[in-house]
């Protein structure tokens, strides 16, 4: 198991302040000082906030970012990672200045720079954006350049138009990375502003350039070995309820350009273990609930993704041409209709497999209404969904790869879904056996039958054919139980 910081294993004092309106400096307010803490410092407004590039507080002055599509940033502290936000600068973007942050669904603002050591106050403003409901944000740390977060402090409440300011406080020795993550599900907007960043002197902390985190050797899964001793993977958060990776990292992947057969892409809607020399992904994980099902039309961009290492082979829509194949996805287009911008990230190529036509508008299709049609009901539904394997069969024959080569094709694809009624504490709820668990795995041809139930299977014969861990948050007894089990239950 990792160990952090003292800071991020003992938290840090949160106060939210009840701060005046923008064209009046407010306070932050303390509740549980500590007797060597340094005095609390005003927020900076109007024309103070403009300060010289690569120092903090981050203003969000220098930015230009109007759209809500993942990517970087230049800002006046460092380059950050934007998924899900923009930089407004309308009359309803709640601001000190002429722009703010602004998330929607769960954003993230995450610095790709490390701050020096020292850090010892941090203080965030945020509001809702114009009349919105309220949102709560979390601030997460890094003290390894960013392979690993943990939660600082507590959820944050952001409510009204007024810019509220909140005080983290603690001690970092070591150099400091910050996520700012919107967690709750609602349609409410959320402004940020304003993130200072002191030492225990009261100074304030310059900002850096972008880094790369130092290779670091990924989990390797065995079918022979033990599962860890623990229910949390080392390298991902803790889980949350409704989370796309609430089942765990089913590889162990991580965010490391040097491992590129096991590269972790994280995104609103949902997550992927990615193989760049199989041009495919090994595993998505998603969470799915009736919010996610609404009325956007199906948007067929398909296209690279951007957010790919520039090292890794890029696959496009034309890897797919004349090969016999489908492109296939695993998290469904109909599994995101909530928003355009949602169902448009479904048409990335990283989350295309080439599959045989049959085995995806017929079998596959009717296992995903299927699913649906539970979430229709009242369920809530946890899916990851694979391939293993080398040689399908497509209109045009067996085929290995695609693509000169680039694109392996799979021989065998699988899902495996847990299912249970809405509601909270999903990861007990599931190892209590209040949830139904299905695994199902198809060859990946034409002859392949449209009944998908006939391929139901157990996930450890899944496990033991991909060496994976597809349920490690779950505490290993149950595991072991839930995992030898197959589904008999009707599906009509």
């Amino acid at each position: 198991m990792r160990r952090f910081s003292p800071l991020l294993l003992s938290g840090l004092l949160l106060s939210l302040s009840a701060s005046a309106c923008s064209t009046t400096p407010p306070e932050t307010i303390r509740t549980a000082p500590t007797a060597d803490a340094p005095p609390a410092i005003p927020v900076e407004s109007g024309a103070a906030v403009m300060q010289a590039s690569g120092r903090f507080p981050e203003t969000f002055e220098q930015g230009g970012k109007g759209a809500y599509s993942e990517g970087d940033e230049q800002l006046g502290s460092g380059s950050w990672h934007f998924t899900e936000a923009l930089i407004g600068s309308s009359d309803q973007d709640h601001k000190r200045g002429e722009h703010a942050a602004r998330l929607r669904t769960r954003g993230r603002l995450r610095m790709n720079f490390d701050a020096p050591s020292g850090v010892r106050t941090i203080r965030i403003s945020s509001a809702a954006y114009g009349q919105d409901a309220a949102s709560i944000w979390e601030l997460w740390g890094s003290v390894d350049g960013g392979r690993t977060f943990r939660r600082i402090g507590s959820p944050v409440q952001a409510k009204g138009p007024r810019l509220l300011t909140t005080t983290f406080q603690g001690t970092t020795p070591g150099p400091l990375r910050l996520e700012i993550r919107k967690t709750d599900s609602g349609s409410g907007r959320l402004n940020i502003d304003d993130i200072e960043l002191e030492t225990g002197s009261g100074a304030a902390v310059a900002g850096g350039v972008a880094s790369v985190p130092a290779p670091t050797p990924a989990p390797r899964p065995s079918t022979s070995a033990p599962k860890p001793s623990t229910s949390q993977a080392p390298n991902q958060a803790p889980s949350l309820d409704n989370d796309n990776l609430g089942l765990g990292n089913p590889s162990g992947a991580t965010a490391n350009v040097s491992m590129s057969t096991n590269y972790l892409l994280v995104k609103p809607q949902f997550t992927i273990g990615y193989n760049a020399l199989r041009g495919t992904p090994t595993w998505v994980s998603w969470h799915l609930t009736r919010t996610d099902i609404g009325s956007a039309p199906r948007q067929d961009d398909f296209r690279p993704d951007p957010a790919l290492p520039r090292e890794f082979y890029q696959v496009t829509r034309n890897s797919y041409s004349g090969s016999g194949f489908d492109k296939g996805h695993n998290c469904p287009s109909a599994d995101r209709t909530r928003e355009l911008d949602d169902n448009s990230a479904t048409f990335l190529m990283t989350n295309m497999i080439p599959q045989a036509g049959n085995n995806n508008q017929r079998t596959w299709s009717s296992l995903e209404e299927w699913t649906r049609g539970q979430v229709q009901r009242g369920q809530e539904v946890y899916i990851i969904m694979g391939s293993y394997g080398k040689g399908g069969t497509g209109t045009a024959g067996f085929k290995t790869t695609i693509d000169n080569g680039h694109v392996t094709v799979p021989a065998r694809v699988w899902k495996v879904l847990v299912i249970l009624p809405e509601g909270s504490n999903d990861i007990q709820r599931i190892a209590a056996g209040q949830a139904r668990l299905l695994a199902v795995d198809t060859p990946n041809d034409q002859t392949v039958s449209p009944d998908w139930s006939q391929y139901r299977t157990s996930i450890d014969a899944i496990e033991a054919a991909t060496g994976l861990d597809l349920l490690s948050k779950i505490p290993l007894a149950a595991q072991d139980r839930l995992e030898a089990q197959v589904d008999t239950a009707p599906t009509r």
